[in-house]
């Protein structure tokens, strides 16, 4: 594959632009308390006046058809009126939406990689991605570690190992982002770290022969909960724990017709197997990241295949990048709004591994980087402004990204809609990812 623009193509920048409007949009502190940071489930803009025009650009989705101002809108589509009613109660209403734990989690993952970059400027104050006046990501991160610990009831443990997993993995990069900036690592990430180590060899059981549990209600182990506590293990030493892990999801919920992982395997009241066979995005990211981490001939043999298959059976065409119609790619699907909205950014960050990993093929490696790629250049061209009606200049020069990498904010997300971290987070996921692969040298096209 030939690059078409400059290797870089300002990823660097486009990612830091990325990380300054979520954290600008969604990020405060909890209940005003200082030390804290939390990211808000929504943020809704201002309802455009009757009779004004939306900005150039924000008309009809694409085929001519208006979007449904209910679709795919909000937490599970609650009536804009009582959502606006909540943002107007701010700080308060963070305490009455629901908690998306996990999605915190993969926050401090966005901050992590916006903060290594930082490491790469040469983690002056200059580098920080939000002015040389404002936290370093690091220690964004770090505050936001605190405000889960407080906003999850004092504790780190929840019902859902998945979630403790994306946490955990969150804080290792953490503390590994601060040694490398010569900054003492918090016992308290590795605290945080020990206490779910034992929840994880909890899950970890014989019970359907072998795999994590998904939450503590024990009768459903999948591939969510397996992948990355696979990747926890491999990642602090525990190579046998990992490699077992695998090996299950490998036996249980693989589809060799798809060469993709299935979600999950219930065990029914009888006694019975049962087999989720839904096959979502972000399922094979962790594991492509856990195979990585452990390696061997074996492992990244089935790494290289399920990078072919994401590439075969989990993507769609893209809008054209040209008016004339050429240059159709491909990006990775999305799966809309709540937990879906984060999907397709957790995929992208283990692809960003596989691009720069040389123990695969070179093929592989560039068929990783076009995906992360084609899909962040398709979520940094759909974006839109926030509006100049929808908020005060504070959040001037913000951007909003669209749930769908496919179709551009101004159909997703238009003027006054409810919209979701989760979604945003996956654009910004993706636009590190391809910065990553930008300063790993793959080519970008």
């Amino acid at each position: 594959m030939t690059s078409t623009s400059d290797p870089d193509d300002g990823w660097q920048e486009k990612a830091n632009h990325a990380a300054r409007s979520v954290t600008a949009l969604f990020g405060r502190r909890l209940l005003f308390l200082p030390g804290t940071h939390l990211g808000a489930i929504l943020w809704q803009g201002k309802q455009p006046r009757a009779g004004t025009q939306a900005p150039a650009g924000q008309g009809p989705a694409p085929g001519g058809q208006e979007q449904d101002p209910g679709q795919e809108q909000g937490a599970a589509g609650w009536p804009q009126r009582w959502l606006a009613t909540l943002r107007r109660a701010r700080p308060a209403a963070a305490l009455l939406l629901p908690w998306h734990y996990w999605w915190q989690a993969h926050y401090v993952d966005c901050l992590v990689d916006t903060g290594r970059r930082e490491l790469g400027g040469g983690a002056t104050p200059a580098a920080r991605f939000n002015g040389p006046q404002r936290p370093s990501a690091g220690r964004l991160a770090s505050r936001l570690v605190t405000g889960i610990r407080l906003r999850n009831a004092l504790t780190f443990v929840n019902n859902y190992y998945d979630d403790m997993a994306w946490l955990a993995l969150a804080t290792l990069r953490l503390d590994s982002l601060a040694e490398e900036s010569r900054r003492p690592g918090r016992r308290r990430n590795a605290a945080v770290r020990a206490s779910l180590t034992l929840q994880f060899d909890a899950a970890c059981t014989d019970d359907l022969g072998g795999g994590t549990f998904w939450s503590r209600k024990r009768d459903f182990k999948n591939t969510p909960a397996t992948a990355p506590v696979a990747l926890f293990y491999a990642r602090t030493g525990q190579q046998a724990k990992a490699q077992a892990l695998l090996d299950w999801l490998d036996a249980t919920l693989f589809d060799p017709d798809q060469e993709l992982y299935l979600d999950g395997a219930r065990l029914t009241p009888a006694g019975e197997v049962v087999l989720e066979r839904a096959v979502y995005t972000y399922n094979q990211g962790p594991v492509l990241g856990a195979l990585l981490e452990v390696g061997g001939d074996a492992n990244l043999a089935r790494a290289a295949v399920l990078v072919e298959s994401v590439r075969r059976r989990l993507t769609i065409p893209a809008a054209p990048s040209r008016q004339d119609g050429s240059m159709q790619r491909s990006v990775l699907r999305c799966d809309g709004t709540g937990d879906g909205g984060l999907f397709t950014g957790i995929l992208c960050r283990y692809l960003a591994l596989a691009a720069a990993d040389p123990r695969l093929p070179g093929s592989t490696r560039d068929t990783a980087a076009r995906l992360v790629t084609d899909t962040a250049e398709a979520f940094w061209t759909g974006r839109r402004p926030v509006g100049n009606g929808e908020a005060g200049p504070r959040l001037a020069g913000r951007s909003i990204f669209s749930m769908h990498a496919a179709q551009p904010a101004a159909a997703t997300y238009p003027p006054g809609a409810a919209v979701e971290l989760s979604t945003q987070l996956q654009a910004w996921m993706t636009l590190e990812a391809a910065a990553s692969v930008s300063a790993a040298g793959r080519p970008c096209a």
